[in-house]
């Protein structure tokens, strides 16, 4: 053969090779959390202990954007509002469990400790298991949870696959009916629709900004600029999850949260009861994929992407 053809092979072999060539995660572990690193450049943090609740701090998109608000984790930064510091990034928490506030950081407010690692893994995909524990102000163990949390990406978008298993440790919890939880989120910056730059909120069943707050919905997509550029963070339930599809507390001021159990406020009826009774020892499950994309993207790619993710088993 040919040297210089032989060369011209070899070479778009290797092009080829880059283009289909799937991400590698590594994690760097220290005393506070676990810093996530998407082919050696950031993608996110967990964060052990930030206000009264672990989270995930900050969050960088496939275009290389922080697409949550930093605020209260650093100072504000135009246009982030200083507002509702208990909205930190991304969280798990419910605003009444045997009628205490893990939501707020306000007098009163319970307190998710991270209690230990169960699995830290490294590859084409990285994987952060956790369990922690719901206590009272007085210390009072109410429940543990494990979460796993997965990540992935590809050459257009970056996803977060978060699992929860919640179990009561005492003869009776109930998370209590509000909109006040659970899965949340807060969009960076100018995302907000209020912020009139663009942001824009759509969902599974087309209802679009605030006409999706406290509708079911398989996922909701909320876009916006960040930046100069648009940028989209999609959130889609299991149909695993408990109570699928999940009630969305999402709102045009920038809160991205799913809640199956403010049903009360939700629906606006006081003859409905959202809440979860729980037996010592009893579970549940909620599953969400954090899709993270680039340019605007059409509701009939979201829906594909949900069903991708709906044929995903749930982790043991």
């Amino acid at each position: 053969m040919n040297r210089c053809l032989a060369m011209l092979i070899l070479t778009l072999c290797l092009a080829t090779s880059r283009i289909g060539s799937a991400a590698q995660f590594t994690l760097q572990q220290d005393a506070e959390g676990v810093t996530v690193l998407c082919d050696g450049q950031l993608f996110t943090r967990y964060v052990q202990q930030s206000g009264a609740k672990p989270i995930l701090w900050p969050i960088i998109g496939p275009t290389g954007k922080e697409m949550t608000r930093g605020y209260p984790m650093r100072e504000a930064r135009a246009p982030e509002k200083r507002d509702h510091e208990h909205h930190r990034s991304l969280w798990f928490d419910h605003g009444d469990v045997n009628g205490v506030s893990f939501w707020h950081e306000s007098p009163g407010h319970g307190t998710i400790q991270h209690v230990e690692y169960l699995e830290l893994t490294e590859g084409p995909t990285a994987t952060i298991r956790t369990r922690n524990a719901w206590k009272t102000p007085d210390g009072t163990l109410l429940c543990e949870d494990v979460r796993t949390m997965m990540f992935g990406a590809d050459d257009l978008s970056r996803w977060i696959d978060f699992q929860v298993t919640v179990t009561a440790m005492q003869p009776r919890v109930v998370f209590g009916d509000t909109k006040e939880g659970s899965f949340g989120l807060r969009v960076g910056g100018a995302m907000a629709v209020d912020d009139q730059a663009g942001g824009r909120i759509v969902n599974s069943e087309g209802q679009r900004n605030e006409d999706a707050w406290g509708k079911p919905a398989a996922w909701v997509d909320y876009t916006g600029p960040v930046d100069g550029e648009t940028v989209g963070i999609a959130v889609l339930n299991h149909p695993s999850s408990l109570r699928f599809p999940s009630y969305w507390h999402v709102r045009t001021y920038g809160l991205f949260a799913a809640n199956p159990f403010g049903l009360h406020d939700f629906l606006g009826k006081s003859d409905v009861d959202g809440s979860l009774a729980l037996e010592r020892g009893a579970s549940f499950m909620l599953r969400y994929r954090v899709l993270l994309h680039g340019a605007d993207v059409q509701p009939s790619q979201l829906a594909e992407a949900f069903a991708r993710y709906a044929q995903t088993p749930a982790r043991d």
